[in-house]
């Protein structure tokens, strides 16, 4: 008999409205409405007092048209439980979880819905650390609603909004300052970069901070509209454009930002975007390649059972080890907590690094690349020739099709040969082939993720299909 085993904290899944570890995301005017947002921002605000014995919550948000509307009601729900507000704004998601850091606040909110398409949007809850809700935290905010448990408070005591300035030069001044991010010698390379912010949150960082590094702009969508010019998930089909201009420009290299400004995306000087999962290879191999000029032991890297194995590839070069966690920024965030883990990240590209704080950071991604550019004196392109060469291929399946617990049974008879890791749903692995198939229920769409990597393209399409054609009848 075969058993699947699921996470603690399962994604509970409507046709519009998703509540997991990564927050409680939907369509606006759906499942996702002002109402459902002031209740679960009050849940919050009520366990973070509870647990912190504070009571001030840092919100701000992203650039979507509805942003504004859901960030009123998110507040709206924090007074009404006592908490006082600080308001930040417009702002990138790391910017947010630095500033609870900075404030001492007993927790955050940021509304956004990351690279999901421009008619959702989500609250993304944080505690004091400026981390995101472990498990057992956000399972404590859904009981909280669902058995209408919420603490109002009277008239008299209800929490204030006081507007915040200056998070993002913060975070900033907080980037530039890291030993590792070698401003000279950026500035001394004289780079010139295209960024596409697909009108989101990210260029409220990205400009300033390559103005800071001497870096030459040529800025793709960077105005926060949030009427987004492409699919804001920065993977390599939605990057034509930004691959377009780099060639077009001569630039040295491109920067996409998802709208929150918490995954980074490269594309080399030829106009060949590189892949998600380099950004965080790259950091690695940086991150512990500096490390080692100051002697230190290698300690390991951690990332999600999702990731490319090319981050095994990098660090092994400098003898470190890698971890794998469940998906979820929050679920590789503490184990290197728990690790003292130099760097980190989720594929996606996603770089955490914790000398300044434990959250994906797009703008810190770019800081230790461009050093790490400036330093070895290489192209994008020259230190990616480094590495070898893997593809992975990405599908999905929708849940109406499908029950999650039944394809992965499916999928464990199907590929009975292979090394199996119930880590996060279902990876079944081909070591000695340097192949390996996932399938696992996402927290942020109603879908079952299909992801297959080897270092053959055509194999890596031929796992995903295989594993997706498990859906229909047996």
């Amino acid at each position: 008999m075969i058993v699947i085993q699921t996470a603690i904290f399962e994604a509970m899944t409507s046709d519009s409205l998703i509540i997991s570890v990564s927050g409680i995301r939907g369509i606006v005017g759906q499942g996702l409405t002002p109402d459902v947002v002031a209740r679960y921002a009050a849940a919050h605000g009520a366990e973070r007092r509870a647990a912190t014995g504070r009571n001030t919550i840092v919100v701000g948000r992203d650039s979507r048209v509805s942003g504004p509307m859901l960030q009123t009601a998110a507040m709206a729900g924090l007074q009404s439980v006592g908490c006082d507000v600080i308001d930040i704004g417009l702002a990138c998601t790391p910017t947010i979880l630095l500033a609870i850091e900075r404030e001492g606040a007993a927790g955050g909110i940021a509304v956004t819905a990351s690279h999901n398409p421009a008619e959702w949007n989500a609250l993304k809850l944080a505690s004091e650390k400026g981390m995101f809700l472990t498990p057992d935290e956000a399972e404590k905010v859904r009981a909280c609603v669902e058995r209408d448990r919420i603490p109002f408070v009277a008239w008299d005591e209800l929490g204030s909004i006081t507007a915040r300035e200056g998070a993002t030069r913060a975070h900033i001044k907080a980037i530039l300052a890291d030993p590792l991010v070698d401003t000279k010698a950026v500035w001394d390379r004289g780079f010139k970069v295209v960024v596409d912010g697909c009108a989101g949150a990210g260029g409220q960082a990205a400009r300033p901070l390559l103005d800071a590094l001497g870096v030459s702009i040529d800025g793709l969508h960077l105005q926060p509209t949030g009427w987004f010019p492409r699919e804001p998930e920065p993977v390599a089909a939605n990057l034509g454009e930004l691959s377009a201009r780099v060639r077009d420009t001569d630039a040295d290299l491109g920067f996409a930002i998802d709208p929150d400004g918490d995954r980074l995306a490269l594309v080399d000087e030829t106009g060949a975007p590189v892949g998600e999962d380099m950004t965080l290879a790259l950091t690695v191999d940086y991150v512990l390649g500096e490390l080692a000029v100051d002697g230190q032991l290698p300690r390991p890297v951690v990332t999600n059972v999702s990731t490319s194995q090319i981050v095994d590839r990098a660090a092994e070069i400098h003898g470190a080890t890698v971890e794998r966690t469940p998906v979820g920024e929050v679920n590789v965030a503490l184990r290197m907590a728990e690790i003292e883990s130099p760097i980190g990240g989720e594929g996606n590209g996603g770089v955490i690094y914790p000398p300044l704080h434990l959250t994906r950071d797009a703008s810190v991604a770019m800081a230790l690349i461009l050093s790490y550019l400036a330093r070895t004196g290489r192209s994008l392109s020259e230190v990616v020739e480094r590495f070898p060469e893997y593809t992975i291929h990405k599908t999905k399946v929708w849940l109406s099709g499908v029950h999650a617990r039944r394809l992965l049974e499916r999928a464990a008879v199907a590929f009975e040969g292979a090394e199996q890791d119930q880590t996060d749903g279902l990876k079944l692995i081909w070591p000695e082939r340097q192949e390996w198939v996932q399938l696992r229920q996402s927290g942020t769409e109603p879908v079952v993720r299909v992801i297959a990597e080897a270092p053959d393209a055509m194999r890596a399409k031929e796992l995903a299909k295989q594993a997706r054609d498990l859906a229909g009848d047996p």
